[in-house]
């Protein structure tokens, strides 16, 4: 069995004295994993880093095993965040989201050109912040726990849209909800496209995203807790708010 894709780097950890464990999620055949004899040495550990996009060439026996890679450096990212710690904290936020959700081996092709937009994003300090934001919301759509934004669930107004049901993951207008608003989850403007977007709305809109992460997605999962990776990001981003 082999084929030949391209992906990035999610996560990589040794296996045996040199070789290491690289999971990657590829543009054809999603999260995948296998074994790159000499990850771990001097030559290859500086390209197995998270985020870093790779040629890659897969080879098993069967179609089921482990199977190995061959790896190409296509790009590096870690010159783009090393010296930015909420940047980092981005990009080990998307990489780890994306290994806790995604099953092995189930393409997703338009997450993946979502991820791999924001991954060059993260160098641009104006821009990323919302568009991790949006991508956390693409993520829980792609995992078939989408958001209903378009019209309020209780009057069916397109207006004034201000809140979220955390039950029903509804968007509901201001008038809508009356007496109820202090149950709601506040929606932030910016996930609607309406702008300038202000550094409070990234906070808003994060704790919206995590509510549904954290009840929707993770309990579908087995009950695994959201990676530390998410809790590192929203403190990091808070401090600079």
């Amino acid at each position: 069995m082999e084929w030949e894709d391209e992906g990035s780097v999610l996560t990589v950890r040794r296996h045996g004295e040199n070789a290491a464990i690289v999971d990657v999620f590829t543009a054809g055949h999603g999260r995948h994993m296998g074994v790159v004899r000499g990850g771990a040495g001097r030559r290859l550990s500086p390209v197995l880093q998270p985020g870093a996009r790779l040629a890659l060439t897969w080879r098993a026996r069967l179609d089921d095993h482990l199977g190995s890679f061959t790896v190409e450096p296509v790009r590096s990212r870690a010159g783009h965040v090393m010296g930015d710690a909420a940047a980092l904290a981005g990009l080990n936020a998307v990489t780890a989201l994306l290994s806790f959700s995604l099953p092995e081996r189930a393409p997703h092709p338009q997450l993946f050109l979502r991820s791999e937009a924001l991954f060059d994003l993260l160098g641009h300090a104006e821009a990323w912040p919302l568009a991790y934001l949006r991508w956390e919301l693409a993520l829980l759509e792609e995992m078939g726990f989408g958001l209903d934004l378009s019209a309020c669930a209780v009057t069916g107004s397109r207006d004034d849209l201000a809140y979220v049901s955390p039950r029903t993951g509804r968007a509901v207008s201001a008038k809508g909800a009356g007496e109820w608003a202090d149950r709601l989850l506040p929606l932030p403007p910016c996930l609607l496209g309406q702008g300038p977007v202000r550094e409070s709305e990234i906070g808003a809109g994060l704790r919206l995203t995590g509510h549904f992460l954290e009840k929707w997605l993770a309990p579908a999962l087995g009950e695994k807790p959201l990676p530390a990776a998410r809790g590192r990001l929203v403190r990091v981003l808070a401090l600079q708010t």
